[in-house]
């Protein structure tokens, strides 16, 4: 992005005034995270996974309204612009995969969710919404979970310093449970998310398909914090090192088949669908796995790419842009991701499967079969 186009994003108007802005936020609805995911999985036709998930719900029910209240409650005594953009997302139905990761991985060494599971629980909510609020301002993004983004409700500066705010509200939380191997490790995480932000920026608009690129990127920006996720609750559970790098690799296939299947849905399904902008990958220049394959197997996509991206008036152009998509995806190649995605998360059941069979393993198998299946 250039420096003309970053001054432009952060000045741009907000649709309110800050005062606005400071209203009440919208009341907590804690009984909601499952269901979320129960509907994509029914939605995707796999009620098999769904029923799972039904399961899921009244075995995890306490946990997670009291991981809810928590998300959703005020993160700090200093009412202002940033809090209240940050509180604008944490208030939209978010699927909760990450914490869910963190409860369950401690349930695995037979520890409950106690304050300390559900601060760490909260943190990797914190950093993952941190994330999407700058993502947001970087990708002029419209639309989030369906509703309007936080930089459209409160303007590119205020989503800034309110991704700024939940990182600082995260690792406040990770440092009062009194581990400071978590929180260097989560100090090591949110580094690398950055780093690979900043590799996928440098190549945005370039358009050089090249899966080394692609999985470093995934690596840092979507797998790294499941791998935390997993290894902070094992380690409060009390598992063995050899117990919590195996977790830590589940985290990592689980974050990887995630993000494949994200980037399906950006091609396959319509801003209704998906909550948030569809076709903002393919209009952005990023390289996902879709568009890698596609560019494989019709190589002439790649020159029309290239040139797409650097002719502005092209991706303005619905014909086009719909033309575009039909040519991309007449090549396969979302099945052909999807099934990557299965890779992956076969590997993840591979790993679980050296685990006792109790109920915390078999809620994590649903919770990876879920976020596979979904299409939204």
């Amino acid at each position: 992005m250039r420096d003309t186009e970053t001054t432009q994003f952060v000045n741009s108007e907000a649709k309110v005034s800050p005062l606005t802005s400071l209203e009440p936020a919208p009341s907590p609805d804690p009984d909601r995270v499952i269901p979320n995911l129960v509907r994509i999985a029914s939605e995707a036709g796999f009620e098999q996974t769904a029923s799972k998930l039904r399961d899921l719900r009244e075995w995890l029910g306490e946990d997670m309204r009291t991981l809810e209240n928590e998300i959703m409650g005020k993160q700090d005594l200093h009412e202002n612009i940033a809090s209240r953009a940050s509180e604008h997302l944490l208030h939209t139905a978010g699927k909760r995969i990450r914490p869910l990761c963190v409860i369950l991985s401690a349930r695995l060494g037979e520890r409950q969710a106690d304050q300390n599971v559900i601060d760490l629980a909260v943190a990797a909510e914190m950093v993952h919404a941190a994330t999407l609020l700058h993502d947001d301002v970087l990708d002029e993004g419209q639309t989030r979970r369906g509703v309007d983004t936080a930089r459209v409700v409160f303007g590119n500066s205020a989503s800034i310093l309110g991704g700024d705010h939940l990182l600082v509200c995260a690792l406040q939380r990770v440092e009062r449970g009194g581990s400071p191997q978590l929180l260097g490790s989560l100090l090591e995480t949110i580094s690398a998310m950055v780093h690979a932000e900043a590799r996928q920026l440098e190549q945005r608009g370039n358009f050089e398909p090249s899966s080394e690129t692609y999985d470093s990127v995934v690596r840092g920006k979507t797998a790294q914090l499941f791998n935390w996720s997993m290894r902070a609750g094992a380690t409060l559970g009390g598992l063995s090192q050899k117990q919590t790098e195996a977790l830590a690799l589940f985290g990592h296939n689980l974050g990887m088949a995630f993000q494949l299947v994200d980037d399906t849905l950006d091609l396959a399904y319509d801003t209704a669908t998906m909550g948030k902008d569809s076709l903002r990958d393919l209009k952005e220049g990023k390289m996902t796995w879709p568009l890698i394959i596609a560019c494989q197997k019709d190589p002439m996509l790649t020159k029309l790419l290239r040139a797409s991206l650097h002719n502005p008036s092209y991706m303005d152009d619905e014909e086009r842009i719909t033309n575009l998509r039909a040519r991309i995806l007449a090549t396969d190649c979302v099945e052909v991701t999807r099934q990557r995605a299965r890779d992956y998360a076969h590997s993840a059941h591979q790993i679980l499967s050296d685990f006792p069979e109790t109920p915390a393993r078999t809620a994590l198998a649903t919770l990876l079969d879920g976020a596979v299946a979904r299409v939204s």
